[in-house]
């Protein structure tokens, strides 16, 4: 008896019938019902978060060039300025990086809280 119903269901799924997955969102009130533009409203969020990322990335070979030329054309007596100079741009990639995984993390909470919001909604 339960394999007709599992064959009944698939030709319904193939000839596009309504199942019980498909009714189950429209059994819920309105305030209940997950809306798509809620699945995913942070493209861009994510852009920024690899932005951020990129830039650091971008830093840090500017920091090595910048230490290649200031060696050639000075010689050791550039090594404490440019110890300086790698400080800098060592601390704000790291920042920037920094703010690129705190931007996933912002994302990655907001789903939690939204996720959380219902199934409390759903009790």
């Amino acid at each position: 008896m339960a394999d007709i119903d599992i064959e009944k269901r698939g030709e319904q799924e193939q000839q596009g019938g309504d199942t019980a997955a498909d009714k189950r969102g429209s059994d819920l009130p309105a305030a209940m019902q997950v809306r798509e533009e809620d699945l995913e409203p942070h493209a861009g969020l994510r852009y920024i978060a690899r932005l951020f990322k990129v830039l650091a990335i971008l830093l840090v070979l500017l920091l090595i060039a910048e230490i290649v030329l200031g060696l050639v054309t000075q010689g050791r007596e550039a090594v404490p300025t440019l110890l300086v100079e790698a400080t800098r741009l060592i601390v704000f990639a790291g920042l920037l990086w920094g703010a690129g995984d705190m931007t996933l993390m912002l994302i990655e909470s907001n789903h939690d809280l939204r996720a959380t919001r219902i199934l409390v909604g759903r009790l």
